[in-house]
């Protein structure tokens, strides 16, 4: 397919449509018509014609014909560290908190150009593999390194992509009882003012927005609770949704109660932080008391499977908090706990994890994963009414997949191929009816550019920390 910029009119027909709406709707072959920014219609079987040949120049009107494939919401990635693309391989063995203090060091010494390569690295893995709204929880801000914020805004409006920026903070160093070393923290003062610098600049509360920003203080053993507190009145007062680490391993369960004489949930619930407008990467180590209350509070829950196994941080109990009603979408994290980089092997890894707990096979089905990467996604985000579902008048983020390749060429059920199989391929990837990748190649950026960038980049830091 070539590239192009968007007609007003796309039709998309005879390929396989699982609309995760409310009612789990597909159609072995069926139609979706994209008009503007909006999906116009979806249905069985072709689109009604218009004007006859794949593309009329007259109305700008352009037909795909998707035989093979299985068309879907785009992915929503609800939780990612952008700046990990550059220690990616690194304390293969450790678990959180050994692996924080052997990275914190080098991530403290991140600069403009390596936060810029970054996170064109991240996006490009992101966007090549599905992913049409992306979301990064940036909280490590050297002094001198510039806007970090900015660059990543950037990067994100560069490759086309929907983008949430969680802007993070610390403020409790070592000497003050927390885990980063002192010089990677920030003022309790800076970080309020540069957060709320950073939504006056950028966050956009119009329908359709490309760019969101969240206060997000980056967890309970980083950040004091002066921070979570003030970071809290913040958000409300701005209008903007909250985002933190939560609950993630039984270390961080023994800090809270050392510390604060209570477990994470209930030190969170404290200073404000459980609400319709907050959403927790990880919950792992959450008691039924836990679940109810963020069930109680529609306080969300980004699901990170891969990265919570290559930490051996657990296995969270997803079955019982969409049970209980809490909003759960899926995360990559940051590629220094989850190298893939990618949000489709989170699909995957969130069954199969979690097939490995007490509900077993019963855990999550293919549908289900589905549902988390998207619909839930776009809940945890705040943005289920526009986005995460294949329906009349949403957002037009789309993906079209192949599925008659060697790699999927006996599974019968689309959604089981996609969800189960190998990766994927991308054929069409739209966000707000535009497209940004096709054929599986990115539309805006080139990728072998982007891996020069991010491979000069890693190693400059290597060398920096190093003699640091």
């Amino acid at each position: 397919m070539p590239a192009h910029h968007g007609p007003r009119r796309l039709v998309i027909e005879n390929c396989a449509v699982a609309t995760v709406d409310a009612d789990g709707t597909e159609y072995p072959r069926g139609h979706v018509v994209v008009n503007g920014d909006r999906i116009e219609s979806v249905g069985p079987g072709p689109a009604p014609v218009e004007p006859a040949g794949p593309v009329e120049p007259a109305d700008g009107t352009r037909r795909i014909d998707g035989t093979g494939h299985l068309l879907t919401p785009g992915l929503v990635n609800t939780h990612h560290h952008f700046y990990q693309w550059l220690t990616r391989g690194l304390a293969t063995d450790h678990h959180l908190f050994d692996w924080l203090v052997a990275l914190y060091p080098v991530w403290a010494r991140i600069d403009g150009p390596m936060v810029h390569a970054a996170a064109r690295g991240s996006l490009a893995m992101m966007a090549r593999g599905g992913v049409t709204t992306a979301m990064d929880h940036h909280y490590v801000f050297p002094r001198g390194s510039g806007d970090l914020s900015g660059t990543i805004i950037g990067a994100a409006s560069a490759m086309g992509l929907r983008f949430t920026l969680a802007r993070g903070s610390m403020d409790l160093g070592e000497s003050a009882g927390g885990l980063p070393p002192d010089f990677a923290v920030e003022s309790l003062d800076d970080a309020l003012a540069a957060t709320e610098a950073t939504i006056d600049a950028h966050h956009d509360p119009s329908p359709g927005a490309l760019t969101q920003i969240a206060v997000a203080p980056c967890s309970p053993f980083s950040v004091s609770t002066e921070l979570l507190v003030r970071g809290a009145e913040l958000a409300r007062r701005k209008g903007v949704r909250l985002h933190t680490h939560g609950s993630e391993t039984k270390e961080e369960d023994s800090f809270c109660r050392e510390r604060f004489g209570m477990g994470p949930t209930d030190y969170l619930a404290s200073t404000g932080w459980l609400g319709e407008d907050v959403w927790m990467a990880h919950c792992v180590w959450m008691s039924d008391a836990d679940i109810d209350a963020f069930a109680r509070t529609r306080t969300g829950v980004a699901h990170c499977p891969s990265s919570n196994a290559r930490l051996g941080a657990g296995i969270a109990r997803v079955p019982d908090l969409l049970a209980a009603g809490v909003p759960v979408g899926l995360g990559v994290d940051g590629t220094a706990s989850n190298e893939t980089g990618e949000l489709h092997t989170e699909l995957r890894n969130a069954l199969l994890v979690n097939r490995l707990g007490p509900h077993q096979q019963r855990a999550l089905g293919v549908r289900q994963a589905l549902r988390l990467g998207t619909y839930g996604g776009a809940q945890v985000l705040g943005r289920a009414d526009e986005i995460g579902s294949i329906e009349p008048g949403k957002l037009a983020d789309l993906v079209l997949w192949r599925l008659d390749t060697l790699a999927h060429a006996s599974i019968a059920d689309p959604v089981a191929a996609l969800v189960l199989g190998a990766p994927a391929p991308v054929t069409l990837s739209l966000v707000g009816g535009r497209p940004v990748v096709e054929d599986g190649r990115l539309l805006h950026d080139d990728e072998d550019a982007i891996a020069r960038a991010t491979r000069e980049q890693a190693r400059r830091l290597a060398r920096i920390a190093a003699r640091d």
